[in-house]
């Protein structure tokens, strides 16, 4: 994606968070919303505009959906 997406990707504080969180691995979605006040579908929404911006991909293993730093 272009760099409006990323910018846009990085001016929410949670998405900025979610990629600090994402820094030491992978983590599943749930993982991730342990550490907000936050709805599970707005996670869901951070983690799919973090996707578009190609920050971040996921990884399905089973059940699971495994989130990680895409790298650049």
């Amino acid at each position: 994606m272009g760099l409006q997406d990323t910018l846009k990707a990085l001016a929410d504080p949670t998405r900025r968070e979610i990629l600090n969180l994402l820094k030491p691995g992978r983590m599943s979605a749930g993982e991730i919303a342990e550490h907000f006040p936050v709805s599970g579908a707005s996670i869901s929404r951070h983690l799919s505009v973090l996707k578009e911006a190609d920050l971040i991909r996921d990884q399905r293993e089973g059940k699971y959906i495994f989130y990680v730093i895409e790298p650049q």
